[in-house]
């Protein structure tokens, strides 16, 4: 009896699937017993994907045909941006373009040791003063000496090598401003102050750089991508009928 009950209901459930939906209006709301689908759509476009704003820019001079009445440039974040149209038919909107920054992988407020702080730093960060000292404290520091010069959980004193045979305490430098590697290499870089860290382990002494701005540099960083974008693009702005959002 079971076996029959399951199968009527199957048939039963094939007749239901293949009626007409029904339509119901219950207190002005209207219903239907069918999850239905629009057959037709607003036909889009594939979006690029590019990695600079260099090439947003000449996608837009370049081939104008393809923008539709209106389009935005959306500054989401520092290393993302896209270009959008205004709304379509189906009140959406369709993306043209993303450009995604190609950045550095340095990760803050995590300890590297020696031989890959001292990589990374060479890698990741534009040469500036800071940067030197970063580099020779942390070539140079001796195992073992690194000790709490006061007790804020900022400044530090180690020992260096300053010679063949002399070595030199040192207060490590703190705050440090540095500029990483981490937007359009169309805009300049963003400079930041990071708290630098040294602990000793069995391992010998590992470093690390805590950012100590607040992330305040995001909107900063996001406003010169507006204003890049706005200079490349100041005829085509209001030619093609452009908004940029950031």
């Amino acid at each position: 009896m079971e076996g029959l009950k399951e199968a009527i209901e199957f048939i039963t459930n094939l007749k239901e699937g293949s009626m007409e939906p029904k339509v119901l209006d219950i207190n002005g709301n209207t219903y239907c017993n069918k999850n239905l689908t629009r057959y037709h759509y607003f036909p889009k476009a594939d979006s690029l994907s590019v990695n600079t704003l260099t090439s947003i820019v000449d996608y837009i001079k370049g081939k104008p045909e393809e923008l539709r009445e209106t389009m935005i440039l959306h500054v989401i974040s520092p290393t993302e941006v896209r270009l959008y149209s205004g709304l379509v038919d189906e009140r959406n909107r369709e993306e043209l373009m993303r450009a995604d920054a190609i950045v550095n992988e340095f990760r803050f407020d995590r300890y590297y040791d020696q031989e890959r702080f001292l990589i990374e730093l060479q890698a990741n960060f534009i040469e500036s003063d800071d940067l030197t000292v970063l580099k020779q404290v942390a070539g140079n520091i001796e195992s073992g000496t690194t000790a709490n010069y006061d007790d804020d959980g900022v400044s530090q004193k180690t020992t260096i090598k300053s010679g063949i045979a002399n070595k030199t305490d040192v207060i490590v430098p703190n705050p440090v401003k540095l500029r990483p590697y981490r937007t359009f290499a169309e805009i300049e870089q963003p400079q930041s102050s990071y708290v630098f860290r040294i602990q000793d382990s069995d391992r010998g002494p590992s470093f690390k750089l805590v950012e100590a701005d607040g992330g305040l540099w995001k909107n900063a960083t996001m406003k010169k991508i507006k204003e890049y974008l706005a200079y490349e693009l100041a005829e085509e702005l209001e030619k093609y009928n452009i908004t940029i959002i950031a």
